[in-house]
């Protein structure tokens, strides 16, 4: 049997195997501590005393916070490694993480959010640049797909997380679990390595260390890419966190505050349902992509997305929308393992993780707004209407994606 025709799984090495480990379990565990503040966001804006505007502009300052996180680990991960770079976001988003659940009034919590953020955005831009340069152009997008579908399961987790400790230990034991993801740094520090191309492209940086630097992206020839990428993530960036930071509150609060009104226990168990769903879309992205080409694959995923947006906010039966969370996920979320790979084949490796940090975090910076002003349009129209607002956002993204090049089977430099 020829390499071609081989299966993919069987032509992994193990430092490929560890790489992409290393990435998706920081991701997963990024995603399980961020997203506890979803999941008690009901109980924090009772113990409180905050209003949804509040809320929602509590996540937005961590989303800013993670926006100014990935632009700066991405340089630093273009300077001092991408293992280093990674090691460093993990026990910053832990460590304040676990800091929330001893905030006693908002100040602190806005204050342990923000910090948080700094290391959240930073996962991605150093997990995101050592798996593209660890792994071969033809399995490029079911290995980024991989790991972004780590999200999921970290979803998922807080989930599990909050249904578990939240009825016996409150909110703030909720958070205090989000300090074990530290405990990864150690065995990745001892078994994960940098990758090769990395380290060829920072010998050639010391001979020549006037070229590199974020301020690359800016001219000719990536600036053109730099924008599209910066505001297409923007957008699905806006409709991602503006829709499901709420759909646990949607859920979870009484229909006279324009919630369904379903118990902790089943609001956990309808988002575990959802990731399932999340999960298979953020892999499913990455296969189909490889075979199919990234750009197609991203634009169909939007489109879906929206769509799938306005019939979920116009159902209230309780089956529809346990039916229709999956499929809302799978298209809603997929697209992000598109991302990682278009822009890690359209920068070269000097400048990958610092591209990819900009114009992954600028976005999210830009869509910092997303929670406060779905938040804000909930206390006049209620949470279902004011969704419609991230359709939008889906199908603006859908648009500017047109603007891409396509770079399938591309071999980074």
């Amino acid at each position: 049997m020829t390499k071609s025709r081989e299966s993919w799984v069987k032509q992994i090495t193990p430092v490929q195997r560890r790489a992409l480990l290393s990435a998706s379990l920081g991701w997963m565990l990024d995603s399980m501590d961020i997203m506890l503040y979803a999941m008690v966001l009901a109980h924090l804006m009772g113990h409180f005393g905050m209003s949804t505007a509040t809320a929602g502009l509590m996540g937005s300052l961590t989303l800013f916070a993670s926006a100014v996180g990935g632009v700066l680990f991405g340089l630093i991960a273009d300077r001092f490694g991408r293992v280093k770079a990674l090691i460093a976001s993990i026990l910053i988003y832990s460590v304040f993480t676990g800091a929330c659940g001893l905030s006693q009034n908002i100040v602190q919590l806005a204050v342990f959010r923000v910090l948080l953020g700094l290391g959240m955005g930073g996962e991605w831009a150093s997990g995101a640049a050592l798996v593209a340069e660890t792994w071969p152009a033809e399995h490029r997008g079911k290995a980024l797909g991989l790991m972004q579908s780590s999200w999921a399961i970290g979803y998922a987790l807080a989930a599990g997380v909050t249904a578990l400790v939240l009825p016996r230990l409150g909110w703030r034991g909720v958070f205090f679990v989000g300090v074990l993801p530290a405990l990864l740094t150690l065995w990745i520090r001892r078994r994960v390595e940098e990758p090769e191309i990395w380290r060829k492209s920072s010998e050639k940086r010391k001979d020549a260390p006037a070229k590199g630097g974020l301020g690359e992206i800016f001219r000719r020839p990536f600036l053109k890419n730099t924008l599209v990428t910066s505001l297409m993530n923007a957008g699905t960036m806006f409709a991602w966190w503006g829709l499901f930071t709420w759909i646990p509150a949607y859920l979870g609060l009484p229909p006279d505050q324009g919630g369904i009104g379903l118990s902790v226990v089943k609001t956990s168990s309808w988002i575990i349902v959802m990731q399932t769903g999340m999960w298979f879309g953020y892999v499913s992205f990455g296969f189909i992509c490889d075979r199919v080409g990234r750009k197609r694959t991203y634009i169909f995923y939007l489109f879906a997305a929206a769509a799938l947006v306005f019939l979920y906010s116009s159902v209230r039966q309780n089956t529809a929308l346990l039916l229709l969370g999956p499929f809302l996920a799978f298209f809603g979320t997929g697209y992000f393992s598109g991302f990682g790979t278009i822009t890690a084949e359209i920068f070269p490796t000097r400048i990958r993780a610092s591209a990819q940090g900009f114009t992954y975090n600028i976005g999210r910076g830009l869509s910092a707004l997303a929670p406060f002003t779905i938040g804000t349009l909930a206390k006049t129209y209620g949470l279902s209407l004011a969704f419609y607002l991230t359709a939008a956002f889906f199908l603006f993204s859908a648009a500017v994606a047109f603007a891409l090049p396509e770079t399938k089977g591309k071999s980074l430099d």
